[in-house]
């Protein structure tokens, strides 16, 4: 199997996750920096801005992306 076909992406993209990569965890494309912490941060009570200047390898549209997708995917999951 290829080293391409192993990249999983989400959020347009924008998030990847490959085994060569921190085993694998989802992380802002580019960066090695994991999607989870975005969460982590905002539910600690800091912002959207803070976590953006803390990560500078992260972009708004990125965390935004991201932050849309977890919504859209728990209100597909209360349709169901």
């Amino acid at each position: 199997m290829s080293a391409i076909a192993e990249i999983k992406t989400a959020a347009g993209g924008l998030v990847v996750s490959h085994p060569d990569i921190l085993g694998g965890t989802p992380v802002f494309r580019g960066t090695r920096l994991p999607v989870r912490a975005l969460f982590d941060y905002l539910a600690d009570g800091r912002t959207l801005d803070y976590f953006l200047e803390t990560f500078e390898g992260v972009t708004r549209e990125q965390a935004v992306a991201v932050l849309r997708q977890g919504g859209e995917r728990i209100a597909a999951e209360l349709a169901e």
